[in-house]
């Protein structure tokens, strides 16, 4: 039986290789590439693949908000993210959300042959080194609203923005500001959201 594929990265050149790569295997078929996080559900929708590979930073929906969708519409679809972000956050928040899989793409071809047909058959497949140091780091700290006011000001946005954008007092956005930088250890709002982005939390 061939295993139908959808993959979803904004590199094509990363896309094609891993195409070229997974077209090798006589079980294996890639049925359709996507460059966005977008574009993963109607695609998915068209072509209806058995698993699909998806990264993680991806423009419009990121990999794992895909993963939530896909997962939510066409539950039959197996999701195996395949990314260069290894971070313990990254690979909690892609098994919340559905993921059966979560690998590195610098993963051996052949490895990453054999994690598609895992996935395919309902078993889970974890870099082990990223589980390890996903249970070292734990959890994360930040609240969901804290998160969200983090993810707004990652770009430099003013407080008032981020409060008219998440719908919130400013001193409201101050406070979960506050509490998440303490939480980060870290000095300003600027520190607080890359450290955040670092462990995957955001």
């Amino acid at each position: 039986m061939t295993i139908r594929l959808l993959l979803a990265d904004d590199q094509a050149l990363v896309r094609g290789a891993l195409a070229a790569l997974l077209d090798l295997e006589p079980d294996l078929e890639v049925v359709a590439e996507v460059g966005s996080g977008d574009a993963v559900l109607p695609a998915a929708r068209e072509h209806r693949p058995d698993v699909a590979l998806l990264d993680v930073e991806m423009p419009g929906l990121d990999g794992i908000e895909a993963t939530r969708a896909l997962r939510a519409a066409l539950p039959e679809v197996r999701v195996l993210i395949v990314t260069t972000f290894g971070r313990p956050g990254f690979l909690r928040r892609a098994l919340q959300a559905g993921a059966g899989g979560f690998v590195v793409k610098d993963t051996p071809a052949r490895q990453l042959a054999d994690a598609v047909r895992r996935v395919h058959a309902g078993l889970r497949v974890v870099d082990p080194g990223l589980a390890a140091d996903s249970l070292v780091s734990g959890d994360s700290p930040l609240t969901v609203r804290e998160t969200d006011v983090l993810r707004a000001a990652r770009d430099g946005a003013a407080v008032a923005t981020i409060a008219r954008t998440l719908v919130l007092s400013e001193g409201t956005v101050r406070n979960h500001l506050s509490s998440a930088i303490g939480k980060t250890g870290t000095a300003n709002r600027a520190e607080a959201a890359r450290v955040a982005e670092l462990n995957g939390w955001l």
